[in-house]
């Protein structure tokens, strides 16, 4: 059983655009998943240092949870190879039994403005995600040579999601998503085809940025102004299929969000795929050519 979790995460900060001198990130970022990991570990210390932020921030689709949710998945999957455990398996062990967890009581004081009694972090719901994710993709399957599986979770906009990627690494280093799982927890559905319209585009946009989305800076520009320079996933490298699942939701229960959640759960998943498949660990974005052979 793990005892202990110290997790930094940092980042300069979207307040920055509005308020001079701000260095840490705020109640909110850090409220996107980094203190409130729902694993059941007795001892957890996050610590968020200053940054200082050298260009303009803006939004994007998801937000801290695309980090937050890379490192936290990621070295879940890398502490379940370090015990020698199915990653599946040493997941759900990590969250513990199902419980309702107060926001709060994580030191997450925003919950995605919503209120923590009516939004507990329900860890059942996170349990069923991942259980119904893994099932729809036939975790534990035998795949051909340079094929992986990978799986990641995440709590996000009040919305419970759980991925499993299955990845092709060539010879010559470059991927292939052949399909992806997807399950989504969102509470009541009022239109499904929406949902899974978000999250497939989420499935394309949260690969593209994983495997080529990168913006650099020099002498305070960035480097980057239009397509030609920021890639973005084109069809053929699209994934083969996309597959999503929804959970059955209560309209007597509050509604979750469905555009944002599924981002934060694809880097991850990719690069545990690519790990099951090569052996080869991902910690920095994007992939790019850190699989190629020289």
């Amino acid at each position: 059983k793990t005892q202990a979790w110290l997790h930094r995460t940092a980042a300069s900060t979207i307040t920055s655009t509005f308020v001079a001198g701000a260095k840490n990130e705020a109640a909110f970022e850090l409220g996107m998943s980094a203190v409130n990991m729902p694993f059941d570990i007795p001892n957890v210390r996050v610590e968020n240092p200053e940054v200082q932020a050298h260009t303009r921030i803006g939004w994007f689709r998801s937000v801290s949870n695309i980090p937050h949710a890379f490192a936290v998945q990621s070295f879940a999957a890398e502490l379940a190879a370090a015990a020698g455990c199915d990653h599946r398996d040493y997941l759900l062990a990590l969250l513990g039994p199902d419980r309702r967890i107060d926001p709060t009581h994580l030191s997450d004081t925003w919950n995605y403005g919503e209120s923590p009694q009516q939004y507990p972090l329900d860890i059942g719901r996170l349990r069923g995600v991942i259980e119904l994710a893994t099932r729809e993709a036939g975790w534990g399957k035998t795949l051909p040579k340079g094929h992986g599986l990978g799986l990641a979770v995440c709590y996000s906009f009040v919305t419970y999601v759980a991925a499993v990627i299955e990845v092709m690494v060539a010879d010559d280093g470059s991927i292939s998503v052949p399909r992806i799982d997807m399950a989504v927890d969102c509470g009541a559905q009022v239109n499904p085809d929406r949902i899974r319209s978000q999250v497939e585009g989420a499935c394309i946009m949260g690969i593209s940025l994983a495997t080529t989305g990168e913006i650099t800076f020099k002498d305070g520009r960035a480097q980057q102004d239009n397509f030609h320079q920021y890639e973005v996933m084109r069809a053929p490298s699209a994934p083969r299929q996309i597959h999503v699942h929804l959970a059955p939701g209560r309209f007597d229960a509050p509604l979750g969000g469905v555009g944002e959640p599924a981002m934060p759960t694809i880097a991850p998943a990719l690069c545990n795929a690519i790990f099951a498949a090569t052996g080869k660990r991902i910690r920095a974005l994007p992939i790019r050519e850190q699989l190629k052979k020289a």
